[in-house]
């Protein structure tokens, strides 16, 4: 059965096969209504913002999958601990229908100054999400690359550098809030150049495609 995915902006993710429905990082810079419709199961690379919106997904009545510091956000925003699952690299697990690898363990650097947080990627039905780190899928194949294009913590020769190194079957451009529409064009158009897995694929809120 096919995986329909759409993405609801920033790098918010959603996977719909059948009844299996999953969404991966529904922070502040996304349309919370559209992607967590009907959805029982969210998975969280790390706890900043734009990628978990703590009192939104609380109300949701979801269970969420994430580091151990994006939970505690949730159980302070009054998630029950039944329905909070630490996870970290190397593990393997189940939600809302879908069987999920994680991998990675750090947040990309911004500055020596500045932390870094827990970040986790996840891949499931050919689908690698790195949260805001260039995550290894350690030899997995990947249908389709989640592909971050602007932040503090990436510049585009490394994005391109990291699609050479997973080869993946096609790309999805995220991460792109702070860019304006030329910017994520410039973006797009160096990585697919580049990055040798073909023209990455611009998703507007709400847009899929099937895999």
């Amino acid at each position: 059965m096919s995986v329909r995915l759409s993405r609801w902006g920033h790098s918010c993710i959603r996977l719909d096969r059948g009844d299996d429905r999953l969404v991966i990082d529904p922070g502040a810079f996304s349309d919370l209504a559209g992607a967590l419709s009907g959805v029982s199961a969210v998975l969280v690379t790390h706890e900043h913002a734009d990628h978990l919106a703590a009192d939104p997904v609380a109300a949701a009545g979801v269970e969420v999958w994430g580091p151990q510091p994006a939970l505690d956000l949730l159980a302070a925003a009054g998630v029950t601990a039944d329905r909070l699952h630490a996870v970290a690299a190397g593990d393997a697990v189940h939600a809302g229908g879908f069987d999920v690898t994680v991998l990675g363990e750090w947040h990309a650097e911004i500055h020596p100054d500045i932390p870094r947080a827990a970040n986790v990627g996840y891949l499931t039905a050919g689908v690698l999400h790195p949260g805001d780190a260039f995550v290894d899928p350690l030899g997995a194949d990947v249908d389709a690359l989640m592909t971050p294009i602007g932040g503090p913590w990436l510049k585009i020769g490394e994005v391109v550098d990291y699609v050479r190194s997973v080869s993946p079957g096609r790309l999805v451009t995220i991460h792109d809030a702070q860019l304006s529409a030329p910017g994520v064009g410039l973006a797009s158009t160096l990585v697919g150049r580049l990055g040798g897995a073909g023209d990455p694929i611009l998703l507007g809120s709400g847009e899929s495609i099937e895999l």
